[in-house]
């Protein structure tokens, strides 16, 4: 896998990510801890995208 491909595939997931925690927000009966996990997998993901873009 290239490095291309795999940024693709990150920031991929990271929309998904974005896409779970804005569902689970507007969900009033979604534990403060799953979205709190869901930022968290969010920002590491972010994180990972940035280091391999340099």
């Amino acid at each position: 896998m290239t490095i291309a491909s795999h940024l693709v595939e990150l920031r991929r997931k990271h929309d998904n990510l974005s896409e779970m925690v804005e569902q689970a927000q507007r969900n009033p009966s979604t534990d403060a801890l799953k979205i709190a996990e869901l930022k968290k997998q969010k920002l590491r993901l972010k994180e990972e995208i940035t280091r391999l873009s340099h």
